[in-house]
């Protein structure tokens, strides 16, 4: 178990959160994995030297918010659901008067 404090005028907590979740670091942290005959560890004092990328804080929070509107779409069925019935609705209603709709046979 190890606490990362990280330096807030450099970094959001959250994004450093999402920054370790994501699969660039997911993947590093499978590489410097140590496998043993009992537990795997991670070696939490070369954690501080592994490369993970940090953009400007302002970028960070563009970032965090787009996360939070994607996370409430896909998470919050109140929202995200009724939204996907309602453009799959129009959706049909629009083929369906297309497809109804021609002119009629010349006899």
């Amino acid at each position: 178990m190890g606490l990362l404090r990280p330096q807030r005028d450099r970094i959001v907590p959250k994004f450093l959160t999402l920054a370790y979740l994501g699969p660039e670091f997911q993947s590093l942290i499978s590489s410097k994995t140590v496998r043993g005959s009992t537990v795997d560890r991670i070696p939490i004092a070369d954690l501080s030297s592994w490369p993970i990328s940090i953009p400007p804080v302002e970028e960070q929070h563009r970032i965090i918010s787009l996360f939070a509107k994607f996370d409430a779409l896909a998470n919050d069925l109140s929202v995200g659901l009724p939204a996907e019935l309602a453009a799959r609705r129009q959706q049909y209603e629009y083929y369906r008067d297309r497809l109804l709709t021609f002119e009629e046979a010349v006899s």
